[in-house]
């Protein structure tokens, strides 16, 4: 195992991850907690906030930022980062749908339900909002992707109850995908634990959802829980058998995951974003400790930018970011 400066190589592999002169650079410091994502045609990230409960309030505060870039000139100053939503109701992953529209998870709070919004980038606007199954409303949605066909895939595991700000579960940990054609949700997988990220292989037959369930209540490890990711096979749009374990994260678990255009998988731990190759074996890892959530973006896609709860840093790489088949456009969304 070899390793240098916000890198630790733990097979040959990485070399073609990091390239000849890999950077792990601060872009800004702001309070980036979670659902990033890139907008090239702003040069832009959107991120959602560190929650915070202010006195007498019994849900969390979470906003959604919007960061300017300059290309990957960094850092940037922090009047570059301005608040689109200061109240974004508990807001967690985000995704852009193909009218470049954010789609937002929304952990909901101690009145207001859970739910997967449509929001404009622009203003703020909540344009449509999905906030139950046929099981019933969603506990806490957690992470979201949008698919080549215009589905929505999204996790909604009970951490806000276990948190303290969503009232007790009445449906299980799922997994669901949204049908634009239909405005039919389905459960994808009701067998993990904490799903929590996901992110598809870059032919969209793989799903890949870390299962968090070693993290219970905040600040928690059971070490006996799962801490791993799980793939899928998917084939039009639906999941094929039980799935199986990819790979065990340590240390810690895992939260937020993406693939590159190569195959190669990447997820936060404990210690920073662990890179394996497409049959599960670990490359190496850019180290960064606090690492939440992280997207590639920039203009050759080759940036990794990692939200830290205190900070966004970019990991400047020759890897780039997978890009799937062109999106169909969706449909508002209904309720189901």
């Amino acid at each position: 195992m070899t390793s240098s400066t916000g890198f630790r190589t733990h097979a040959p592999g990485f070399a073609d991850v990091l390239g000849p002169s890999p950077e792990l650079v601060k872009v800004v410091s702001t309070d980036a907690h979670e659902g990033p994502v890139y907008s090239a045609a702003e040069d832009a990230l959107y991120v959602t906030s560190l929650p915070v409960r202010p006195p007498g309030r019994q849900g969390p505060r979470v906003a959604i930022r919007r960061v300017a870039l300059h290309g990957t000139e960094f850092p940037v100053d922090t009047d570059r980062v301005t608040t689109l939503l200061r109240d974004a109701n508990a807001a967690n992953g985000m995704a852009f749908d193909p009218n470049g529209r954010l789609v937002v998870c929304e952990q909901g709070g101690p009145a207001s339900p859970a739910g997967i919004s449509i929001v404009d980038p622009a203003t703020g606007d909540r344009l449509s909002r999905l906030e139950a199954s046929p099981l019933g409303p969603f506990n806490s949605p957690n992470d979201v992707v949008v698919t080549s066909d215009g589905a929505i895939w999204f996790t909604d595991p009970s951490y806000g109850h276990l948190q303290g700000f969503r009232p007790a579960p009445t449906v299980g940990d799922c997994v669901y995908r949204y049908d634009p054609a239909t405005t039919e949700v389905t459960v994808v997988s009701d067998s993990l634990d904490k799903p929590n990220g996901l992110a598809f292989s870059p032919d969209e037959t793989t799903l890949y959802v870390t299962d968090s369930g070693a993290n219970q209540e905040a600040g928690s490890f059971y070490e006996d829980r799962p801490h791993h990711i799980v793939a899928y096979e998917v084939r039009d749009g639906r999941v094929r058998g039980t799935g199986r374990v990819f790979a065990a994260v340590s240390p810690g678990f895992p939260d937020g995951i993406k693939v590159d255009s190569q195959g190669r998988v990447y997820a936060s731990s404990a210690s920073g974003v662990q890179v394996y190759d497409s049959a599960g074996l670990h490359l190496g890892e850019i180290t960064l400790n606090g690492a939440v959530n992280f997207v590639f973006g920039g203009a050759g896609s080759n940036v990794l930018f990692i939200t830290a709860d205190d900070a966004i840093w970019a990991a400047v790489l020759r890897a780039t970011g997978a890009r799937p088949p062109a999106h169909q456009h969706i449909r508002e969304l209904k309720g189901a």
